[in-house]
């Protein structure tokens, strides 16, 4: 059980190693040689220049302006500068809206731990529960839990001081949110209105198109979209399963940069020796051969089947799956495509929004539509049983952080963890360190399952592994960390009691594991973010490209890699503090200032990245938003509920049952604001895209939006092809004139023949048989 001392060594620990991230990066950034890695934002906007360009030869990779070294930490409050307006221009909204969820912590969390800290820690504090359990039922506690709501006795009428403040918490968590959710909903829908023109605007996804024995899926779509959108449709795009192809320019990108390696190495090598390599796996055994041949001849043979299988693609039938761009004349129509039902089965030609271009995830758009169900349940099994299985690393965490419970179980330990320095790193920065290194591969295992599931978009891959992160964190982090840490707490306990009374010692432990949550905040959230702006990993790959194989500024501009916000690993995070803020705001509030100071520190941190590292690889216009609202409602029910079971425990009949209330109520604030807010998250209003449509008519009357949209959905592995090959290869589609009202189509068994249809098993008259009908 950690001490105050113990949580002091850690903080220690955490704060030096945070100083010494700083101390670093304030150093690197100011490197001539490094300015590439830390501002590359700068660089694709092609407003800054390399400084290793002009100057002395020494000043090329070493600041020797000693002024600028006194003035270290002075990135801080420039990160601050930036008003949110142009730092939207500049990054734009998704990583806007970001940044808003550390600013929602800070609102929260602070007026809270005001609260708590006033009035919950001198009730808590003034009691000597604990020090009577722990001479009577030999439960371990710590000075800390004093402060906690386990030192309150059974039966005690202080409890409806926590309840009360219970209510305060929850209405004031409940009005910053009503907030930010009508804020962000502004800041939507005025982003959607004055953004520039992007094809998504005017593009819908049409998916599991039906297959027809008469015509392709080329031209079912364009007769499709003719006969039911005569007025508005303009061009599509049909969906070629070209991830072989993908994969033949990937791995000759790879061996061109093996090639230039070698190259290079020739170049500065002393002597004339050529390199040699070996053909068998990653170089590591098999013949010696010429390094620089044989990459050459590989790429020769690549150059060969890559022309091969883009023609196989661009004319194999078998190659066109059944989905497509469609494309519209207006915003208004595209958002009539998307947001309604095409046909009487609603299982066939459906729509939505087009992601755009650069969001989109080609090799799932080739995944058949009747196989995504499938994928999905066989993840949602492999899910279980990933979150099942790490509960025993997380029993080895929680027993790192209960040295008591486990010298009762086994003394033989006691004589190792009994020196106090080595007890104090143990209790106060190993566990957290060890939970941080289990997690560290979980994100990229949840991103493979969210791929395999068949998203189609990069944002939605994101969004769908942040779902399941945050899931996982609260399974395991939270409730695994609670339920592990009070089974080994109590476990001799356990054995000299009876069943009964198992549910109160339980009850007693919940808020005595906020202990094992500071370290791991301070892990976590301070020392781990202090790491973030550092990004070591980000800056070796860079000085290895760089010097191996850079040959020109294009070289060198794709060698930098800013990396993204990472929705999918810092949202969840987030997440799981919020949650831990709520749950102990009334059971400990000792752990709200390590909370506050993780959303203050995140935010100066990610600012600053946002606004000169990170390019985001996506814009969804905050798309994510009813999520992360969603996720911080769930953890409020869910510090509500434990705080009715934990005074459940302590018998205090009279008074809890006033916590009944606040879950329904919560729940009740949650489907206002789904009713309210989402639709403008998961629609777009016709009067907005009407509006946009007619102001940009006024502006450019004479705009081929034809041409601009016509490749806008091309597959991209085309477009890193050969500049030398013909680009009608990808003009795939020939239109009809626009203005005609007959619709050709080759199906002639439909029009002279009243069999049933394959899809709707009935009989479907053509259009002048039915024109007939309709006339008296």
């Amino acid at each position: 059980m950690a001490t105050l001392g113990d949580i002091g060594v850690g903080a220690s620990i955490n704060i030096l190693s945070a100083f010494l991230f700083f101390l670093v990066f304030a150093f690197l950034r100011l490197q001539p040689f490094n300015d590439r890695v830390y501002f590359p934002k700068w660089y694709f906007k092609g407003v800054r220049d390399s400084p290793t360009r002009s100057g002395a030869f020494v000043s090329k990779f070493v600041n020797l302006d000693y002024r600028s070294y006194v003035r270290f930490l002075n990135w801080m409050p420039e990160a601050l500068k930036m008003p949110e307006p142009e730092l939207i221009d500049h990054a734009g909204l998704d990583s806007a809206v970001y940044l808003r969820i550390y600013l929602i912590g800070l609102k929260i969390f602070v007026p809270i731990a005001l609260v708590a800290w006033a009035v919950l820690v001198p009730v808590n504090w003034t009691n000597n529960t604990l020090n009577i359990a722990a001479r009577l039922k030999n439960v371990t506690s710590s000075d800390i839990d004093r402060l906690s709501i386990s030192n309150i006795p059974e039966k005690s009428q202080r409890l409806w001081t926590h309840i009360v403040v219970a209510y305060a918490f929850t209405f004031w968590t409940c009005y910053v949110l009503l907030k930010e959710y009508e804020k962000v909903a502004n800041m939507r829908l005025h982003f959607l209105a004055t953004e520039k023109r992007r094809p998504d605007q005017f593009t819908a996804l049409v998916r599991n198109v039906p297959p027809d024995p008469d015509e392709s899926v080329s031209e079912l779509v364009e007769h499709f979209f003719l006969v039911n959108h005569p007025d508005h449709y303009l061009t599509h795009q049909v969906v070629y399963n070209a991830n072989k192809l993908a994969k033949l320019v990937k791995k000759k990108k790879k061996m061109d940069n093996w090639l230039v390696y070698y190259q290079n190495k020739l170049e500065r090598s002393k002597t004339s020796v050529r390199p040699l390599t070996k053909t068998g796996f990653l170089g590591l055994w098999g013949k010696k051969v010429d390094a620089i041949e044989h990459y050459q001849s590989e790429i020769d043979k690549l150059k060969k089947e890559i022309p091969e299988e883009r023609e196989k693609v661009s004319n194999d039938p078998k190659s066109i799956v059944a989905a497509a761009f469609v494309s519209f004349k207006s915003r208004w129509g595209a958002a009539v495509c998307a947001q309604t039902q095409q046909s009487r089965n609603p299982t066939i030609w459906l729509t939505e929004w087009a992601p755009e271009p650069r969001d989109v995830y080609w090799p799932n758009l080739a995944i058949p539509y009747v196989e995504l169900t499938v994928k999905r349940l066989i993840m949602g099994v492999a899910f279980f049983f990933l979150t099942f299985f790490f509960m025993i690393p997380i029993a080895f965490v929680q027993s790192l952080a209960s040295i008591e419970g486990l010298e009762k179980a086994a003394p033989f330990l006691k004589p190792i963890v009994e020196v106090k320095f080595i007890k104090s790193v143990i209790t106060g920065f190993l566990p957290g360190i060890a939970l941080k290194l289990f997690l560290i591969f979980l994100p990229t295992i949840l991103m493979i399952m969210a791929k395999f599931e068949g998203y189609t978009s990069r944002s939605s891959l994101e969004r769908r592994a942040a779902s399941r992160y945050y899931l996982f964190s609260l399974v395991n982090v939270f409730l695994g960390s609670i339920i592990a840490g009070s089974a080994l707490e109590q476990l001799k306990t356990f054995m000299h009691q009876s069943p009964s009374d198992i549910p109160v010692t339980i009850g007693t432990a919940v808020p005595i594991k906020a202990t094992f949550f500071i370290t791991y905040i301070m892990v976590d959230g301070w020392a781990g973010i202090a790491a973030e702006i550092l990004m070591l990993k980000p800056l070796i790959i860079y000085h290895l490209k760089n010097t191996f194989l850079v040959k020109t500024d294009k070289d060198r501009e794709e060698a930098m890699d800013p990396g993204s916000i990472g929705f999918n690993t810092g949202e969840p995070r987030i997440q799981l503090y919020i949650l831990l803020g709520l749950v102990y705001a009334t059971l400990t509030p000792v752990l709200l200032p390590f909370i506050i100071i993780f959303f203050g520190l995140a935010y100066v941190v990610f600012r600053h990245q946002i606004i000169n590292v990170y390019n985001q690889e996506y814009e969804s216009a905050a798309a994510f938003w009813p999520d992360v609202h969603g996720r911080i409602l769930s953890a409020l029910l869910i510090s509500q509920l434990v705080l009715l079971g934990l005074l459940t425990t302590k018998k205090a009949a009279q008074s809890t049952p006033f916590l009944l209330a606040l879950p329904v109520l919560t729940f009740a604030f949650y489907k206002y604001c789904q009713g309210r807010f989402e639709p403008a998250f998961v629609r777009y209003p016709l009067q907005e895209a009407k509006m946009k449509d007619t102001l940009e008519c006024a502006r450019e009357p004479n705009l081929n939006l034809k041409g601009y949209l016509q490749s806008a959905y091309v597959h991209p592995v085309f477009k890193e092809c050969d500049d030398d090959d013909d680009e009608d290869h990808y003009s795939f589609e020939k239109y009809e004139n626009e203005s005609c009202v007959t619709v050709a189509t080759k199906r002639q068994s439909r029009r002279n023949t009243p069999v049933p249809s394959r899809m709707t098993d009935q009989s479907t008259p053509s259009l002048p048989d039915a024109v007939e009908d309709l006339q008296p």
